[in-house]
Parts: C-alpha cells; structure tokens; sequence
C-alpha cells in the first residue's frame, strides 16, 4: 500500500489519500455524489467568506477542503461501472479547456486588454457549447436568487436592451448592500418571501430572453 505521506507531488499525494479512503472507510464507500452536494455548498460558502475576510490562514485551509470534495467525486465516478473517469481525467480535461480559452498564452491569438481577453474566452466557449439554444443555457438553476439574478442580467444584455426598468440605484457597493437589507427588511414586515420574489421575476427574466431570441 503506498503511503501517501512518502510522495513527493503533493497533489499526487493528495489523490492517493482519498483513494484509500475511499476503499478503506466504510462511511466513506457509501457516499455517493447527492449525499456530498450539501458539504461542496458549505466548503464553498467557507471559503467565500475566508476570501471575503481576507483571512490566508482560513483560505489555505478551506481551498484544501474543496479539493477534497472535487477529489471525492472524482474517486466515487473511478469506480463506476459505466462512463468511469478519475482524477487524472478531470485534470487533463481542465488542462485542455484552459489552453483553448488562453489562444492569447498558448498560441498566436493577441490580447492586450482584459476586453480583448474575455473575447477570446467567450469565442471559445461559443464554439465548446454549440448545442446550446439559448445564452441562458447552462445557468444552474439551484443558484441562490441573487446570485442567479446577476448571472442572467449578464447573458439577458446580450439579447435584449434592458431586463429591468430604470432604478435610481446606490453608489457604492456598501450603499447596494444597505439597499438589498432595506428590501429584505421591508419583505418581512409584509410577509413576503424575497428570495421567492426575485425567483418568480427571473422566470419572467428568463422567458423574455428566450421569446426574443425566438422572435416571437
């Protein structure tokens, strides 16, 4: 049995860890990927807020944890019997897809601005998602509402002129978040659900989108 600890490529040895663990933890042979869905939303809720605080000690900490979990979904699908795929296989993935989107670093495409980046970015992205149908395609849809609304606003511009109506609105990002706790505030004295609201108007959002870009 190798010993992890004697392997000089962290990373390696990081994947060999769980690779045991995997086999030789008896709580750990029945998780399967729904059951580690709660724990890869805390992880990343943790490591937002350690980021957001700026806080190296924690962020060291809980990057270690997310990569546990991308380790641990990795180990459960290695021993599939169908359509298996390892560690190595998601990291060779990744490799591909970054060389592709960085024609700027790996090849002889120029970009001398964050702009010009992001065209790069997006034109291979396009070209990766062909079957998509609609630039709404691919937003997930468990997003907390919020969240989700600032990805939608991001794609709806491409298709339509504006998805809200003009807001006189803060300015700053710490007036923005007085202003979210004032309407959240006002939600609860009505008794009203806010992240429900926000929820039922991206569906709005969402079929606007999808009517214009159908023509209908």
């Amino acid at each position: 049995m190798t010993d992890p600890l004697t392997e000089p490529d962290a990373l390696r040895a990081a994947a060999e860890t769980m690779r045991q663990v995997r086999e030789r933890c008896v709580w750990s042979q029945r998780i399967t990927h729904r059951d580690l869905v709660p724990y890869l939303i805390e992880e990343a809720h943790e490591l937002i807020d350690a980021v957001e605080r700026d806080d190296r000690v924690e962020m060291r900490e809980e990057l270690g944890d997310l990569l546990w979990q991308v380790l641990f979904h990795a180990a459960i699908t290695a021993q599939s019997t169908s359509d298996a795929f390892d560690i190595d296989d998601v990291a060779r993935g990744l490799t591909e897809k970054m060389v592709r989107r960085h024609p700027h670093v790996f090849g002889d495409a120029v970009a001398t601005t964050p702009e010009e980046v992001l065209v790069h970015w997006n034109a291979a992205k396009a070209a990766e998602k062909r079957e998509r149908r609609s630039v709404l395609d691919g937003v997930p849809a468990g997003m907390p509402a919020l969240a989700r609304a600032q990805k939608l606003l991001g794609r709806a511009a491409s298709v339509i002129d504006s998805a809200v109506g003009p807001v006189e609105g803060p300015a700053s990002e710490a007036e923005l978040g007085d202003a979210l706790l004032a309407l959240v505030a006002q939600a609860r004295e009505q008794g009203w659900d806010a992240e429900r609201a926000l929820r039922e108007r991206l569906r709005q959002l969402e079929s606007d989108v999808r009517a214009a870009e159908s023509g209908s």
